[in-house]
Order: structure tokens, then sequence, then C-alpha cells
């Protein structure tokens, strides 16, 4: 279901008393890896294992797309960084959270604050596309979940890293987790958003990839606010 040059590295960790599973992913492109999201610092041996595994070294990561400020999302940028140069891009709201200017969410101790290199504003005009080997990687703002949250969408392929805006399960693609998203309103308006793109397949940070696409997202926006 992966577009050629497409990848997703799967990291497991301990939850409390639970194992939970998380999905980053990178597009190939000419100057290196673009990784969206890095998962927490415990889990970058798993992805400097999974890039050697995709034909990559972790000094491939040439950029690194923060779709949210999220721990299970950014909390191994710091380490990342640590050990190798990379560009790092975050929407504005989210970039005060990653870079320690404002509060992260949650009740536990902040994971380390890491540099953001480049900021944008999380608005459709802001226009941020990457130039990747899948084709226009374009980022689609989707608040909600958080105020900065993004999205990427790669119209050539069809294809959706929905990051948290949209979930997976054993059913197939699902709306946003209620219990972790701030507003679930503007969440479901980002929703209907992603309905109206050209997407024949959804990855999801929460539940992996699933041959599902615009029209099962635009049923979701209709169910959660009908």
């Amino acid at each position: 279901m992966l577009p050629d040059r497409v990848y997703t590295f799967p990291l497991t960790f301990e939850q409390g008393d639970r194992e939970v599973t998380i999905h980053p992913a990178g597009i190939e492109t000419a100057d290196g890896l673009l990784l969206l999201d890095v998962g927490p610092e415990e889990t970058l041996g798993q992805l400097a294992d999974h890039l050697t595994d995709a034909g990559f070294d972790i000094d491939d990561v040439s950029r690194v797309l923060v779709t949210h400020h999220d721990w299970d999302h950014a909390a191994g940028l710091a380490a990342l960084q640590d050990r190798t140069v990379t560009t790092v891009l975050a929407s504005e709201p989210e970039a005060r959270a990653v870079d320690g200017r404002a509060e992260t969410r949650g009740s536990g101790e902040r994971y380390p604050p890491a540099r953001v290199d480049v900021t944008f504003e999380a608005v459709p005009e802001a226009g941020v596309t990457f130039h990747t080997a899948a084709g226009p990687a374009r980022v689609v703002p989707t608040p909600g979940h958080t105020a900065g949250h993004v999205s990427v969408h790669l119209p050539d392929e069809r294809f959706l890293f929905a990051a948290d805006a949209l979930t997976a399960d054993a059913n197939g693609l699902q709306g946003p987790n209620e219990g972790f998203t701030e507003d679930m309103d503007t969440a479901l308006a980002s929703a209907e958003q992603l309905g109206g793109l050209d997407i024949e397949t959804t990855h999801c940070f929460h539940g992996g990839t699933v041959a599902a696409g615009s029209e099962r997202i635009s049923e979701i926006a209709a169910s959660r606010t009908g």
C-alpha cells in the first residue's frame, strides 16, 4: 500500500501496563530522507534499525517535520539532533512547545526541548510543500488534536499521512481519538477538509496504513457531526 520511496517505521514501547506501537514515516528526497515525526527518545535505536533496513543511515535524515508537539511524536528529537545534523520544521504553535517556549501537554515531566530551525503558520495559505521522490508533499493544517497540528498529502500518489488527525484500528480508518484531542469540533472540521482531498490510502501515526481515503474520511466527519 505504500508508494515507492515512502517508508514507515513502527516503534514499540511500554506505556504503563500496555505495549504501544506508533508509526512515524519517511519520504525520500533528492538530499536525504524527510522524516515525519521521531517518536520517544527510548525508541531512537529502533528507528535507526528501521532506517538501516530501508537502506539509510541515521545521518541520511536531512529534515524532520514535526506534525505536533506531543511527546510520542517529538520527545526523541533532541537525542536525534545530538547524533546527526538535520533541519527541523514545525508550525509556530507546535514549535513553541517543542523548543521549550511553551508547555507541553500532559501531567508528566516534559521531554528535553529541541531546536526548531524553520517555523510556518498553520494555515492553508502558508503553502508549505516538500519536493520528494514521491512527488510534491503538501503540508495540510489539521488543527483540533492540537492547535498547530498538520498532516501531509501526496497528491500524485493519492496518499495521506494523517498523523493524529485520524486513527486506525482492526476495523479500519477511524476518527481522531477524542480522549487526546483538544478541540473535537475543530478536529472534525479538519477531517471534513481532508475528505475533500483526493486520497486513496491513509497512514495514521496510531494504527498504521489502511486502504481507505476520501470517501471514508468524509463518512467519519459526517457521522461525528450529524
